[in-house]
């Protein structure tokens, strides 16, 4: 068991990523009934941002993140103009548009940046390692853990405690009844798209150093967060977690356990969990849930 520590720290590391990740798909699917395939896109925002701005201080490591968040959050609200002529339409057109632009904008991210992985800078104090159980493990990606688990749980206390909460999870419950209560669904949705892509850009931007910027990085990151959103149920915030900390625990111990089998372990599981709960591990309507 002491072989596989490291590889259960790493995978919690990658599953918390990819949870800050999908909370923002999640939400614009739950709120925004928003299939968006672009995604992947907006989280590549912020790495590419990370890559390029951090030179390995905290000004600079701060800047990335707010330029790499900011960015992403106007992609989200730029996808739902987009989406506004394809009201009613259903959500093949939905990832039609999307997969498009996610198409478009990754090759010009690529001729812009790189055709290769780019390297990421982070303050010395957080590059040295730390001794975990006597075994060595990267600062950076330790204190990652703690900065996502407290990005959950803000996620959580501003959906379930908040007004913005409320307005969001009777959104999801009946858009109707929000739009005779004076509130436009629109301004809603593009609200959560906006919010889900500054999610997917400020996971792109601290978690550049564990998925570095690179032409498959927005590919990578929209399949592994569809899988969270599927495994964990629609729109479900509590599932998304349980889901990214499972897949990511799968893609780490799965890789030092069975390498040969690896790729397959993460899709057969996924398999399994829907024969037996074809609506995810935690299916509800309600975002908070």
């Amino acid at each position: 068991m002491d072989a596989y520590l490291i590889p259960a720290v790493d995978g919690v590391a990658y599953g918390l990523l990819l949870f800050v990740v999908a909370a923002g798909l999640t939400l614009a699917f739950g709120v925004g009934d928003v299939l968006n395939l672009a995604h992947g896109t907006l989280f590549a925002f912020g790495a590419y941002a990370a890559a390029k701005i951090s030179d390995g201080s905290w000004s600079s490591l701060a800047l990335a993140v707010l330029v790499g968040t900011a960015a992403a959050a106007g992609g989200g609200a730029i996808l739902s103009a987009l989406l506004v002529p394809l009201a009613g339409r259903g959500h093949l057109a939905q990832a039609l548009l999307t997969f498009g632009v996610a198409l478009v904008v990754g090759d010009l991210l690529v001729i812009v940046f790189s055709h290769d992985e780019l390297p990421v800078t982070v303050p010395k104090s957080l590059d040295r390692p730390v001794d975990i159980a006597g075994h060595s493990y990267p600062g950076y990606r330790l204190a990652f853990i703690g900065v996502a688990a407290l990005i959950a749980v803000v996620l959580y206390l501003v959906v379930a405690r908040t007004r913005v909460g409320s307005l969001v999870r009777a959104t999801v419950d009946d858009r109707d009844m929000v739009a005779t209560l004076g509130v436009n669904p629109f301004m809603v949705r593009t609200g959560v798209l906006a919010a889900g892509g500054a999610l997917a850009g400020l996971a792109g931007a601290l978690g550049a150093p564990i998925i570095g910027p690179g032409p498959r990085t927005a590919d990578l990151v929209l399949l592994l967060s569809l899988v969270v959103v599927v495994l964990g149920g629609m729109g479900s915030i509590g599932g998304a977690l349980v889901a990214a900390i499972a897949v990511g625990e799968i893609q780490t111990v799965g890789v030092t356990a069975a390498p040969t089998i690896a790729p397959f372990i993460l899709f057969g599981a996924m398999a399994l969990v829907l024969a037996a709960r074809a609506r995810g591990l935690l299916p509800s309507g309600r975002t908070a849930s």
